[in-house]
């Protein structure tokens, strides 16, 4: 049989439904609740309707939106809980309907009753948020005798449970971003912090130089080329000239040019639209739109193309982009850092560099020097490296052997400070009894190649070797005592001194009055 539904049940489904779509396409939530009330009037004709939330810094009830001229003049008025009929349902937690507005004493409270009320009847009902309630929906309709106000308290009960689900989802969201803006807020400090230029280890003059040029190039928009070799800190250098300008808190985008097949730099850097090519189905921003109102760091920029190079030379004359595909200009604003292991000036010899691009990109010039040129800051960049990854891989390395220092010292380091990075993590790892020795050193700075030690080493000249560093690190280790060395060796003082005898070594030059290399050996 089929069953006969009634057209006014009918009509309050339909209403409940566009009130969950309006709820549900919200992106704001004042503004739904705004359009809610007018729903909750058509849904159990009503005069008036509003809706109240609870505060949750001071647990006042506000209210949030209303319509009708009932509640005209009460949006920034406050409540606390208990205050009036309203207040009492968010108390409680449970409805109230009120079927003589002018015999109700509640209504008399401040602020309580509504305005032109008359002889009207009132409803208010819960709005639960999370298993607590968290607000109410009220609404005045005018006073009949003949009419029961549960239907009309049921329907608002159902509409104040959709509004709770919708005012929990945007507490969640707010909380959320608030969470999000505050953790990007830690990250940026930081990322300060951790690109200070008091973190770019080194103290020789070619570092003195380079600490002059960053001071002066950070606090402006100057276009900046970092030339250096590989390894040599330029990304680094790149990072702390962002966050110390006045774009630090903008966005700093960063392009290896030279990890990019060809086919795909120009979409990287400008974007595209939609049929540009094959795959293109939807619009991508490209990095200079990312890095907007920030930095854009070009990596490897030397590696450019020829028509990529004459595509950056026009964003760096006009300041727009066009995306591939695309037929309007794009305005962009963005701080370009450019850096190379290139030397530009035989490219532009060989004609596979642009001169024009050349001169606008070195507008800035900073040298990162190469290890081999600041010899004197390796033991420096060495303990910083032995700190850094024993503190990570949790190893105990309190000092560097001397053995270790002279063959660090005497490496002409091709691959520079990315280079030593990697040696001493290996030499951490492998290091045992609280010191790194030479012998914890990979064999690569050990080969004839890159020390000019003999291509083969006998049994009898490795253990010579070994026990040469053993005994210069215990005198060390003693300050020059050779009983006390010899107790450090688990060995005898005549043994210990007649072998010292033999290497020719002098105990005295480790004596409190000499002082080889002293800040490493006496962490």
């Amino acid at each position: 049989m089929r069953r006969i539904r009634h057209p006014a049940a009918t009509g309050e489904l339909v209403a409940l439904a566009e009130l969950g779509r309006v709820l549900a396409a919200a992106t704001n939530l004042r503004s739904a609740l705004a359009r809610v009330v007018e729903h909750l009037e058509d849904l159990v004709g009503a005069s008036s309707a509003g809706v109240w939330l609870r505060d949750e810094t001071d647990d006042e009830l506000r209210v949030v939106a209303a319509t009708g001229v009932a509640w005209q003049g009460q949006q920034r008025a406050r409540y606390r809980l208990g205050e009036g009929i309203t207040a009492r349902v968010v108390q409680s937690g449970r409805p109230v309907i009120v079927p003589h507005v002018s015999r109700e004493p509640l209504f008399a409270l401040p602020g309580a009753r509504p305005r032109a009320a008359g002889d009207s009847s009132f409803i208010s009902v819960p709005v639960p948020v999370g298993g607590r309630t968290q607000g109410a929906l009220g609404v005045l309709l005018p006073f009949r005798a003949d009419v029961s106000l549960a239907h009309a308290c049921e329907l608002l009960i159902v509409s104040g449970t959709m509004v709770g689900q919708a005012v929990r989802v945007e507490r969640l969201v707010q909380s959320e971003k608030q969470r999000l803006q505050q953790e990007n807020t830690q990250l940026r400090q930081e990322l300060k912090e951790r690109y200070d230029f008091r973190n770019i280890v080194g103290t020789s003059r070619s570092m003195q130089t380079l600490y002059e040029q960053m001071s002066q190039v950070a606090a402006v928009t100057t276009t900046v080329l970092i030339r250096g070799e590989s390894g040599t800190g330029k990304e680094l250098i790149a990072h702390a000239l962002h966050y110390h300008s006045p774009r630090a808190n903008k966005p700093y985008v960063k392009v290896n040019c030279g990890a990019l097949p060809e086919e795909l730099v120009e979409s990287e850097l400008f974007g595209y639209e939609p049929g540009a090519f094959t795959d293109a189905k939807t619009t991508k921003k490209g990095k200079f739109e990312l890095a907007n109102g920030g930095t854009l760091f070009l990596d490897e920029v030397g590696e450019l193309t020829p028509g990529t190079q004459i595509k950056l030379l026009r964003v760096l004359q006009e300041r727009e982009i066009e995306r591939l595909g695309g037929t309007q200009p794009i305005k962009v604003n963005v701080r370009l850092i450019t850096a190379t292991n290139r030397d530009l000036e035989t490219a532009i010899r060989d004609r596979t560099f642009r001169e024009d691009l050349y001169y606008r990109l070195n507008v800035f010039s900073v040298y990162a020097p190469p290890l081999r040129e600041r010899q004197s800051d390796i033991l420096l960049l060495a303990d910083h490296f032995v700190e850094k990854y024993a503190r990570l891989h949790a190893k105990e390395v309190r000092r560097i052997a001397t053995t270790a220092i002279d063959l660090m010292t005497s490496y002409h380091w091709p691959g520079n400070v990315r280079e030593l990075e990697n040696v001493i993590e290996r030499a951490v790892l492998v290091s045992s009894g609280g010191v790194m020795h030479a012998h914890d050193l990979p064999p690569t700075l050990q080969t004839a190649e890159v020390s000019g030690t003999l291509p083969r080493v006998s049994l009898e000249h490795a253990v010579a070797s070994l026990e040469r560093d053993l005994i210069l690190d215990a005198l060390k280790s003693a300050r020059g005592n050779v009983a006390r060395a010899a107790r450090l060796l688990d060995s005898t003082e005549r043994v210990v001194a007649y072998k010292v005898r033999h290497l020719g070594v002098d105990p005295a030059r480790f004596r409190p009055a000499a002082k080889h290399h002293s800040f490493v050996e006496s962490k």
